[in-house]
């Protein structure tokens, strides 16, 4: 019996469970966003400060990616995810008991190397799960676990902890990490290096990784997805002290933020595969309307719908214009990189200017990012190289 006979056998449940996996570990990733008032203070830092625990598993997160799939290239994919699932939950149950906030931030680098790995591994599978005609379908089901987990994850979050406590978010995310390795150790095949994964032919995509198009679309990820984060990272601040939100409308307007962007994931999936960049172009000006806006008016639950829209459909957009240039593995770990790069230093950028000018401003500076990530989308459509 082959390993493709066993893949194709276990393909619904094993491509439903790497899904899971990549919604797990973005879950992870974003849980202080929503968290990050109760946390500084419990911690006894200032918001500022506790933004570092969204620095911190970004910036691992991209150095562990393309580590990880240089150093383990020889080992069985299913052994690697099942070792970063562990290493999730530990992180998790970590953050949930942390003392103090070098301990919480030890724990949140723990989680950057999950979060790295994992998806860098996660986001090729789908050719080895399915039969060839099903890749393009398997592959964005488990890429859609990060593109939900990015607009649902922060309101769960919010959410429960305004009946238990911060501390009980990350407890129940590393019970779904803990849960995760049995779940996929029960349903993924062995995934053992394929032929194809030879280091000389590695040296051959490294021109693919610099092409034109690729170049575009890792500039296009920096600029929305660290605007983004910049203010994103802030927002329950910035509900509390300019929105005047209690505990209860915040997870209310998070929630609706999150299904708003869950709408938007799957509407751009749609469209973001005959023209991704023009369907960049409409979301970051969604995005770049909400956030400056949002400082100047009274109740921001529309707003936030508006934004959720834009952001939701970003990831999806990306990763589908990403496939069109035909980056391959190597494409895909870099924009991994970027992309978690991005939130690194988006949330600390955010974090200064929250401490050193106003909460208010961060969005200023989420429209601007947004904005200009809109106009290089347009001028690259002119341009033979887009890839678009």
């Amino acid at each position: 019996m082959t390993i493709t006979d066993v893949s194709v056998r276990a393909r619904p449940l094993a491509v439903a469970s790497v899904a899971v996996g990549t919604f797990a570990i973005v879950t992870s990733e974003m849980l202080p966003v929503g968290l990050l008032t109760s946390i500084a203070a419990d911690l006894g830092v200032s918001a500022g400060t506790a933004g570092l625990t969204m620095s911190a598993p970004g910036l691992v997160a991209a150095v562990a990616a393309p580590a990880l799939a240089v150093t383990a290239r020889r080992l069985d994919r299913r052994t690697i995810l099942l070792a970063l699932m562990a290493v999730l939950a530990a992180a998790n149950l970590a953050a949930a008991l942390a003392p103090n906030h070098p301990v919480m931030l030890a724990a949140r680098v723990l989680t950057g190397v999950s979060i790295g790995g994992f998806w860098a591994f996660a986001a090729g599978l789908g050719e080895r799960l399915v039969p060839a005609r099903h890749v393009g379908r398997a592959t964005s089901i488990i890429l859609g676990g990060v593109s939900v987990a990015s607009v649902l994850g922060v309101p769960a979050a919010t959410f429960v902890s305004s009946y238990a406590g911060w501390r009980s978010a990350f407890a129940a995310a590393g019970v779904l990490a803990l849960v995760l390795v049995g779940v996929l150790a029960a349903t993924l095949p062995p995934l053992r290096p394929a032929p194809g994964d030879a280091p000389a032919r590695t040296a051959e995509k490294r021109s693919t990784w610099l092409s034109g198009p690729l170049k575009v679309i890792l500039l296009l990820t920096a600029l929305t997805v660290s605007g983004h984060f910049a203010a994103y990272t802030y927002v329950r601040p910035f509900l509390e002290e300019v929105s005047h939100a209690g505990p209860v409308l915040v997870g209310t307007a998070l929630l609706l933020y999150g299904a708003a962007g869950v709408a938007g994931n799957f509407a751009a999936g749609a469209r973001a595969a005959r023209s991704p960049r023009a369907t960049l172009v409409v979301l970051a000006a969604l995005m770049a309307l909400a956030t400056t806006l949002l400082p100047l008016t009274g109740p921001p639950l529309v707003l936030l719908l508006v934004w959720g829209l834009g952001y939701g459909g970003i990831g999806v957009t990306l990763q589908l214009w990403i496939m069109r240039t035909g980056g391959g593995e190597l494409g895909t770990a870099l924009f991994v990189g970027v992309f978690n790069v991005s939130i690194a230093l988006g949330a600390f950028a955010g974090g200064r200017i929250a401490d050193g000018v106003s909460v208010s401003a961060v969005m200023g500076v989420a429209a601007g990012l947004a904005a200009l990530s809109a106009a290089v989308a347009g001028i690259a459509g002119r341009s033979r190289t887009s890839g678009s």
